[in-house]
């Protein structure tokens, strides 16, 4: 039996609560929530809309093979973004080298197995670091980045001005620089690092 009765309107940290007990219909319900965006986002970086969907669907089986170690995730958004974009650099490192960009190509064609342990641990860093952001900088980040809309949309949804929104934005990417700021790349770390392709991704969305 369920501990908490949900459904496909509970917040996320019910369904996680459920989730971490191996409850599939709260996976299904997660599912339902997260597919269609995270599709949405990882189209906008390849560009084939199958592809997209494997991708996502490896995120979601990763997602239930992890289900009873859960207890780190705070911000289920964010950890499922992060997911999609740590596949799409496996994808794009491993065979998609001859159609993407060259400046991404060099960023990472190395990726390797240090990289994906730092990876990890980036994720679960970020996910700390979202929930310090102030309340408002937070809601712009995260419907900007998790929910992918427009900062036209966000100053709607929000009721401010897009100078607002952008304002909140840029204030949260400060803060996350900072709170980060130990995965940023230096003169030391190699541009392949996948931290830095995924604050390239970041700043890519900035400009919506």
């Amino acid at each position: 039996m369920p501990k908490h009765k949900f459904d496909i309107s509970s917040p996320d940290h019910v369904l996680l609560l459920e989730l971490k007990e191996g409850n599939s219909k709260a996976f299904d319900l997660i599912f339902r929530r997260y597919y269609d965006n995270l599709c949405r986002l990882c189209y906008s970086f390849i560009h084939d809309a199958d592809t997209s969907q494997n991708l996502v669907q490896n995120v979601f089986i990763k997602l239930w093979e992890r289900r009873f170690v859960m207890d780190k995730v705070s911000n289920l958004g964010g950890y499922l973004t992060v997911m999609v974009k740590n596949q799409i650099a496996d994808y794009i490192s491993d065979y998609k080298k001859h159609q993407i960009d060259s400046e991404f190509n060099t960023n990472i064609a190395d990726y390797s197995t240090e990289n994906e342990i730092q990876g990890r641990e980036f994720e679960e860093r970020l996910t700390i670091s979202l929930a310090k952001l102030p309340p408002r900088c937070k809601q712009a980040f995260e419907l900007s980045r998790f929910e992918n809309l427009s900062n036209k949309e966000i100053a709607v949804k929000m009721k401010i001005s897009v100078k607002g929104v952008e304002a909140l934005i840029g204030r949260s990417l400060k803060l996350l620089r900072v709170e980060l700021s130990e995965f940023l790349p230096s003169s030391k770390i190699s541009s392949k690092n996948p931290i830095l392709f995924f604050l390239r991704i970041a700043r890519n969305f900035s400009c919506k």
